[in-house]
């Protein structure tokens, strides 16, 4: 079942009883784990916070905005791991299946939500960068606001070195290897994925490949390779004959950074990850 509302509050009372008269299609108890999982939002003019607290008091003027997906919150995924805690931020292995943050339908699966449960006592989580749900791989947080500023400036002045392995159908030609880039532009814009061949594999055909990511275009290593007759293995969205039900063969494996006063600092995917 699929199911949006959105409440206007008349008069006070709790949320979970203002739930359950306007959406008699759900039990209670499905009430309660739908605010628990991070679908119900309440809006205050232009705010908008996840309310998970089902006694939770809401007053006039308030709004309670539903997003339920009985599949969505069935859904289930290894847990993140934590591989290093620098305090002002934090590394971690983000597993496929999850998402990098939350959306709208809920937040029980997502990296940002399970990095702050983490945590005791608990601190401010933010998230700097993202990977599809579908990939696996190293991701940063912050934890306060300067190191998320920061780390944001690195990020948007690309001194935060990405690497990423992935596996493709079929073994670029000579030509295209030598070449060891990709630049066709995606979105009307430039762009440019660089690659090196790691490791080929036969029967079926594929190859095992390290890439550098230069620009950060949407889907842009999914994209290209997609585009020049190699998608990537398993990629649900791109690329025809990739089919592949360990899921998408598409992990980010190193992050590289010089911290100001802290000097570089270099984190890599532990080879037990590695798909």
């Amino acid at each position: 079942m699929k199911l949006i509302r959105r409440i206007t509050v008349t008069e006070p009372g709790q949320a979970i009883d203002l739930l359950v008269r306007h959406c008699p299609e759900l039990s209670k108890g499905r009430l309660k784990d739908a605010m628990n999982k991070g679908a119900v939002q309440l809006v205050q003019g232009k705010q908008h916070k996840r309310l998970r607290r089902a006694q939770a008091e809401v007053v006039a003027g308030n709004v309670l905005e539903l997003h339920y997906d009985d599949d969505i919150l069935q859904r289930q995924a290894n847990a993140p791991v934590l591989l290093a805690d620098e305090r002002g931020y934090s590394v971690w292995f983000k597993p496929a299946g999850l998402l990098s943050q939350g959306n709208e339908w809920g937040d029980h699966l997502a990296l940002l939500r399970l990095a702050e449960q983490h945590f005791t006592p608990l601190r401010p989580v933010f998230l700097l960068h993202r990977l599809d749900r579908e990939a696996s791989g190293l991701v940063l947080i912050a934890h306060h606001k300067a190191m998320a500023a920061t780390l944001s400036q690195l990020i948007q002045q690309h001194k935060i070195e990405k690497t990423y392995r992935i596996t493709i159908s079929g073994v670029p030609d000579a030509a295209l290897q030598a070449q060891g880039e990709i630049t066709l532009p995606l979105d009307g814009k430039a762009c440019c994925t660089r690659f090196s061949l790691l490791q080929t594999l036969q029967q079926p055909s594929r190859a095992v490949l390290e890439i550098d990511l230069i620009s950060g275009r949407k889907h842009q290593i999914r994209r290209h390779f997609a585009a020049i007759g190699h998608p990537v293995m398993g990629d649900p969205q791109y690329g025809n004959g990739n089919q592949d039900p360990a899921g998408m063969a598409l992990q980010a494996t190193r992050l590289a950074f010089e911290l100001p006063g802290k000097g570089l600092r270099q984190y890599e995917l532990p080879p037990a990850l590695l798909r």
